[in-house]
C-alpha cells in the first residue's frame, strides 16, 4: 500500500525538497500551498502532474495554516499517513 504524506509549505525550499524526497521513496505526496503562492511554484514545477494524469503521485491543494476549516477539509479528503 502506498503511503500518503501531506506537506505544508510545499512551495518553499524545505517543503519542495521534502516532497521530492518522499516521491523518490514511493509516497503519494499532497502539498498545501497558499493562494498567494500562485506565482511562487518554481521549486515544484518539475514535480507537478496535471489532473489528467491518472497515476499522479503529487497533488496540490490550496489552503492556509491559519484557516482551520481548510486544513480539516484537506486532511479529511487526503487521509494522510504522515503530515509535515
Amino acid at each position: 500500500m502506498i503511503k500518503k504524506a501531506l506537506v505544508t509549505g510545499v512551495t518553499g525550499q524545505d517543503g519542495a525538497y521534502l516532497a521530492e524526497f518522499l516521491l523518490e521513496k514511493g509516497y503519494e505526496v499532497h502539498g498545501i500551498k497558499r493562494r498567494t503562492s500562485l506565482f511562487n511554484t518554481d521549486r515544484i514545477d518539475h514535480l507537478y502532474e496535471g489532473p489528467e494524469v491518472k497515476t499522479r503521485r503529487f497533488v496540490l491543494h490550496h489552503g492556509d495554516l491559519t484557516d482551520s476549516s481548510s486544513l480539516i477539509r484537506i486532511i479529511q479528503q487526503v487521509q494522510p499517513d504522515e503530515i509535515y
